[in-house]
């Protein structure tokens, strides 16, 4: 089965940054799309940025600006380089993953920004 495995959370200062990698491992065969997803307490999960096989890439508009998802230097890797961070960015922080219509999620990190 597929597994996604993140880690980079922490705790940080307003306007700090911080860099979450996920590594994708098991019955990897062809990935559509790779990403991060949030969701913090009482809130919707919510997209933050996604990048495709081809490349393309997809923020949220409170990250646009801010944060920058790319392909890792290892095979099935991603990362998402989160600059400026405000306090309103502090959620659990989810890898994702899109495979022959499947969606796989890892287990999440948590980011928390404090002023």
């Amino acid at each position: 089965q597929v597994r996604l495995v993140e880690s980079g959370g922490g705790l940080v200062q307003a306007g700090g940054s911080l860099r979450l990698s996920c590594a994708a491992s098991g019955s990897i065969l062809s990935i559509n799309v790779m990403g991060w997803y949030r969701q913090a307490p009482g809130k919707q999960r919510e997209l933050v940025a996604t990048i495709t096989s081809g490349f393309s890439t997809n923020y949220a508009d409170s990250a646009q600006g801010r944060f920058t998802i790319s392909r890792g230097n290892a095979k099935n890797t991603v990362v998402l380089q989160m600059n400026s961070l405000k306090p309103e960015d502090t959620s659990v922080y989810y890898c994702y993953l899109r495979m022959f219509g499947m969606d796989y999620w890892g287990q999440g990190t948590q980011v928390t920004v404090s002023s």
